[in-house]
């Protein structure tokens, strides 16, 4: 299982560290080396690192950064319920524990099959294409490759699906909502159009909520495909739900509609009562509780809005277990 990564502490040098480690990725900034590494390392590392690091501080926990714990919590569940047959291995795609630190765990056992599970609903390049980048480097060094499974996408598992609905439920039933927001991290336009099925991607509704077999592996239709079958299993009209993204970086144009207009429309419009999920991320995270727990809370009431809920992420919770059974059981 492979999870995005976390800086080892919120110290300063570790979030410059992580920093410079995710972006210096050539999948996340899909531009020419030279320009890339001009831009991480004395542009965003140096001067993003001291402001994510407070931002960091207020997230971590007693037993440390929680995509971490939740992550390691999941593996500890997985250990005690599958036989002998299985051996799991969790691994970050940037920072501890290593994706060459888990591998290197699976060759003290007789491999018959490796697979990668990484631990991201949507497909996009810049998180699970980046992982299977990275598995494959490594793997490319063994003298014996087993059979590789890699799962590129799991949104459209009944039990992911079931159990966010599960986790919205109880708020639900106490508050009447006047509108449900989705919210999912961003990505560059044009990491969409490099993708697209011989240029089938036009990056409007009429193309991303039509979610099939020409765009199947387009990252903004999966997200508006999973936000569908959340609202139907919740009962959610369409018209009471939007889909947005968010965590813009640079000046690019970025997917939309942007979560802060959104958001500020829907206060300008007279919304009052928000739901809001992030269902791009299993375990609660920087994106999650600090950005739209926190920040998107502050823009609806800025704006005018009373109440404000997040719907927390999956983390370890039974249900989100199972689901995880049933991908590698299917693999």
């Amino acid at each position: 299982m492979v999870n995005l990564g976390t800086p080892d502490s919120p110290s300063v040098p570790h979030v410059r560290k992580y920093l410079r480690e995710f972006l210096m990725d050539k999948r996340v900034i899909d531009i020419p080396f030279l320009s890339r590494w001009l831009l991480v390392n004395l542009i965003i590392a140096p001067f993003r690192a001291p402001r994510s690091a407070k931002v960091y501080q207020k997230l971590w926990e007693e037993r440390g950064s929680p995509l971490l714990f939740h992550s390691a919590d999941v593996l500890n569940k997985l250990t005690d319920i599958l036989d002998d047959t299985y051996v799991v291995e969790l691994a970050m795609r940037y920072q501890s524990p290593s994706i060459a630190s888990a591998l290197k765990k699976l060759t003290k056992h007789p491999l018959k099959k490796i697979i990668v599970l990484p631990l991201f609903p949507q497909y996009a390049s810049a998180t699970t294409g980046s992982v299977h980048d990275k598995v494959m480097e490594e793997l490319m060094k063994w003298q014996v490759i087993p059979e590789i499974k890699f799962v590129s996408r799991f949104f459209e598992e009944k039990k992911f699906i079931e159990a966010f609905a599960r986790l919205a439920e109880k708020y639900i039933k106490k508050t009447k909502f006047d509108h449900i927001l989705f919210s999912y991290h961003g990505l560059p336009e044009r990491q969409i159009y490099k993708g697209s099925f011989n240029g089938y991607c036009q990056l409007n509704e009429e193309c991303c909520g039509n979610y099939q077999e020409k765009n199947q592996h387009c990252y903004r239709a999966q997200c508006f495909e999973t936000s569908r079958l959340l609202a139907e299993k919740l009962n959610i009209r369409k018209d009471h739900y939007t889909v947005c993204f968010q965590s813009r970086l640079g000046k690019d144009p970025w997917i939309r509609p942007y979560a802060e207009d959104v958001i500020k429309r829907l206060a300008f419009e007279g919304t009052k009562n928000i739901l809001t999920f992030s269902p791009a991320f299993v375990a609660d995270c920087l994106e999650t509780t600090i950005e739209v727990g926190e920040e998107f809370r502050d823009y609806f009431y800025d704006a005018g809005g009373e109440h404000w809920q997040l719907v927390e992420g999956l983390n370890s919770s039974d249900l989100w277990v199972e689901c995880v059974i049933e991908i590698i059981k299917k693999n």
